[in-house]
């Protein structure tokens, strides 16, 4: 984990898609997702690797994405599974609103394809949910 720190630290400067991931990780396309998983996986970094990392020191199986890997290593950020930091995300969204049950419906589709995804932009919800009227019902239902 430390050589994962330090590689990730050394390759900021060199690598905007991961420079992304870390100070701006909203803005995240799949295209540099695809760019960071190559870069690690070229440098022995996969994902199962890193997983099997973090339950050989910590004894506990993390099932976190490579983003909070990288943000781990280079922020210090907790490694907590992504499946729960999307239950939180979601439950953050729904007590800022009052959603109809339209729009939570929306938004429980949207939370569990992300857990699966990491990334869901309007060419993936107009592919997945194109019976439901894809991106462009989304964004009516949901009000833009």
């Amino acid at each position: 984990m430390d050589e994962f720190s330090q590689f990730i630290n050394l390759q900021l400067n060199q690598s905007a898609a991961l420079a992304v991931v870390v100070n701006k990780p909203r803005d995240l396309t799949r295209q540099q997702l695809r760019e960071v998983k190559l870069l690690l996986d070229n440098h022995g970094y996969s994902e199962a690797h890193l997983q099997s990392a973090v339950r050989n020191q910590t004894n506990k199986d993390i099932a976190a994405s490579i983003i909070g890997h990288i943000r781990r290593a280079a922020l210090g950020e907790a490694l907590i599974p992504f499946e729960q930091r999307v239950a939180h995300a979601i439950d953050n969204i729904y007590t800022r609103h009052s959603w109809t049950s339209a729009q939570r419906k929306w938004l429980d589709r949207l939370a569990k394809q992300l857990v699966h995804e990491v990334i869901i932009d309007r060419d993936f919800v107009n592919n997945r949910f194109a019976e439901d009227g894809g991106a462009k019902r989304m964004d009516k239902v949901l009000g833009d």
